[in-house]
């Protein structure tokens, strides 16, 4: 499969890079500084601007999927305006290059912790966090939205730490996973797991799934 991973040298797209390289996947790493990513036959790095979708959409021609791990950055003042932006070039530069399929590593914040209770609108929700995860809720809306284009949002679970590979996930749907009491949790490194597998097998499309150990 020939993906093209927006965000490849960030903390879930270094991950998702690996995974996919070793599987045998052909890959254009879409980032800011592609002298930073690891050489490999596999691997092609490009710089691009996530918010041109008329650039971007020439470098995802020809490809079989589009993971976006697209990020303006934490520090950002503006990351909720800067997110959507983003998603919307990436969403629009997709469809103008008739990749098949979209996926978009979104947050746990959209996730429901009861009925029509969001975690993101909950009292104890980091407010560091909080206009980016809110960025993802409504990139998540619109793109339920979306008729042109075979879109999946993959949510983390509450815990996302660096870890090791063990291969193994749950899945759910519109549910914060939990552990007992506690928020389930996942390394990265099953995240990314996760994520080449429904590229690879397309069980969520046009829907938004979560994961965790």
């Amino acid at each position: 499969m020939k993906i093209a991973l927006i965000g490849a040298g960030g903390f879930v797209g270094a991950a998702v890079l690996q995974e996919a390289l070793n599987r045998g996947h052909q890959v254009t790493g879409i980032v800011q500084h592609p002298e930073k990513l690891p050489a490999h036959a596999q691997l092609n790095a490009v710089k691009a601007d996530a918010y041109d979708a008329a650039a971007l959409a020439t470098v995802l021609n020809g490809h079989d999927a589009v993971v976006s791990a697209f990020n303006p950055g934490w520090d950002k003042a503006d990351i909720l305006p800067l997110f959507l932006k983003g998603s919307s070039a990436i969403v629009a530069a997709s469809k103008a290059a008739k990749v098949p399929r979209l996926l978009v590593v979104g947050g746990a914040g959209s996730l429901y912790v009861a009925p029509g209770l969001q975690l993101i609108d909950t009292p104890d929700f980091p407010a560091a966090y909080k206009n980016g995860a809110e960025g993802a809720r409504q990139h998540l809306n619109q793109l339920r939205d979306e008729q042109d284009l075979v879109w999946t949002f993959v949510s983390p679970p509450a815990l996302l730490q660096p870890g090791s590979r063990s291969g193994k996930y749950r899945v759910g749907g519109e549910d914060l996973l939990m552990d007992g009491a506690a928020p389930a949790g996942i390394s990265v490194e099953d995240l990314a797991v996760a994520i080449v597998d429904e590229l690879e097998q397309g069980k969520q499309l046009r829907k938004r799934f979560t994961v965790a150990n």
